[in-house]
């Protein structure tokens, strides 16, 4: 799992997601069912900076919601009692965005598990860029087997 002498997962290793649409690179801080912390270092070559916005490239709303959601997965899928499942979107509530991310920053990911059932759950996560705000929002999902 992981860096050698780490025993944090890769993101691939969890989430069934691959690229162009694996939205996190390195896990940081995991609590199997409970919590995570992550990155996501945007580059400024993801293909969405070229039409969103042309001449000033900002990370869509969306896709932050979609990392925490990711993020929110591998806590999920790294608890043995759900191997093998697939965490889906059931909702978004309270999103709120507070500025604007742009290549070459690293969103810093932050996910806590406030709810988690046998098929469903809510949680909360917030994405910083050096250490302020970009992003909250109260993330509910299912659990099914794929």
């Amino acid at each position: 799992m992981g860096p050698a002498g780490s025993d944090l997962p890769e993101p691939a290793e969890v989430l069934p997601h691959r690229e162009p649409f694996l939205l996190v690179d390195r896990v940081t801080e995991l609590v199997p069912a409970t919590s995570a912390r992550g990155e996501w270092h945007l580059s400024g070559d993801e293909a969405f900076f070229a039409g969103h916005f042309p001449g000033r490239p900002t990370l869509p709303g969306v896709l932050m919601v979609e990392a925490l959601a990711q993020l929110g997965g591998i806590a999920v899928l790294s608890d043995a009692r759900f191997a093998g499942k697939l965490p889906l979107f059931g909702g978004i509530d309270k999103a709120r965005f507070r500025r604007q991310v742009v290549p070459g920053d690293t969103l810093e990911l932050e996910v806590t598990l406030d709810q988690l059932g046998s098929s469903a759950g809510r949680g909360s996560g917030v994405a910083r860029v050096g250490g302020q705000i970009a992003c909250r929002a109260s993330l509910l999902f299912v659990i099914v087997s794929p």
